[in-house]
């Protein structure tokens, strides 16, 4: 009897738990939904709580002792909610829980138009059994970007823009009001004209309620400029509605003229220089997005989340928007 209860703590003849999403992209600050499927093991428990933690995999840089800075990869918990409270689940008994939850708005995006962006994002179900606890059921999760993100990222196609990276970085970016522990990075690499001037953009977006952050940042060359290494970076921050297009304004020259003034301005070198902008800004050209969303297929897609999530439960940390 002692054994069959040890082996039911630890998952053996224990309830069985499956978490189905609503098909669909979430979108940040947008609501995920979906049920999480319970069926009762070879004997009745008393389910605690039922919740579910939204997880990133995350790079991070530490410091060898020779000084080099070295990446490795973590999982990050940035959101958590209770979706169930403590009840009976009788032996072989099958229950479904309805949720719907809010993502945060800085929730970075895993695809644009549908093909992946080489960002990990899971959803970790995690059951209270008895003092136990299981975190067995992790799904995917995918996010579109908001329009406007999709607004800035066509305009940048448009404007000769090509795909080459997608990340998360732990840290912060210093001067915005970042909430999450991570951020997204998109790197870009430049059309010819500004080829001389630059070796890629970096792209970063940070959505609150009322609007969106953009933090361009110039991974310069050396030349006349440079702070003998070779070039240094200018990073330059303007702000925008997310609603996307919604007004006469062009969203390609909006764009153009971030860029020639992050690359351009001597002032801005080595600073961060804020541009802000008012709302209700223009349609986007279309075509242009074909620029960046070909080099997407370049990316690789995340077929199995779990196995990039194996093995990180002890390397876990965030303090995200979530609740209890």
């Amino acid at each position: 009897m002692v054994f069959k209860r040890l082996l039911g703590s630890l998952g053996v003849g224990g309830p069985t738990v499956d978490t189905v999403l609503d098909p669909g992209a979430a979108r940040p600050g947008g609501t995920l939904s979906g049920r999480v499927h319970l069926v009762g093991g070879s004997a009745g428990h008393d389910v605690e709580h039922v919740a579910l933690e939204l997880v990133a995999r995350v790079e991070t840089e530490h410091q060898e002792r020779d000084g080099e800075g070295v990446d490795s990869e973590g999982v990050v918990v940035f959101g958590r909610h209770t979706v169930g409270g403590a009840f009976r689940l009788a032996a072989g008994e099958e229950t479904s829980i309805p949720f719907t939850v809010t993502l945060p708005w800085e929730t970075p995006a895993t695809e644009l138009y549908g093909q992946p962006l080489g960002i990990v994002l899971g959803v970790r179900t995690e059951l209270a059994v008895a003092g136990a606890r299981d975190r067995g059921d992790l799904d995917p999760l995918t996010v579109a970007p908001l329009p406007a993100q999709e607004a800035v990222l066509e305009a940048l196609g448009g404007l000769g823009f090509g795909f080459r990276s997608a990340d998360l970085e732990y840290g912060r970016i210093g001067g915005t009001g970042q909430r999450l522990p991570f951020y997204q990075e998109i790197e870009l690499t430049p059309p010819p004209h500004y080829a001389h001037q630059v070796d890629e953009i970096e792209l970063t977006f940070l959505a609150v309620p009322g609007a969106l952050e953009v933090v361009l940042e110039a991974d310069k060359r050396g030349g006349p400029f440079a702070d003998g290494h070779g070039g240094h970076d200018a990073v330059s921050r303007f702000t925008v509605p997310h609603e996307g297009p919604a007004g006469p304004r062009d969203w390609t020259a909006l764009v153009d003229g971030w860029v020639q003034e992050l690359v351009e301005h001597r002032a801005s070198y080595g600073s961060h220089a804020v541009y802000g902008h008012e709302s209700g800004v223009g349609a986007a050209a279309m075509a242009g997005a074909a620029g960046i969303a070909v080099g997407m297929v370049a990316a690789e897609a995340v077929d199995e989340v779990g196995d990039l999530f194996e093995g990180d439960s002890e390397d876990e940390g965030g303090d995200g928007d979530g609740e209890d």
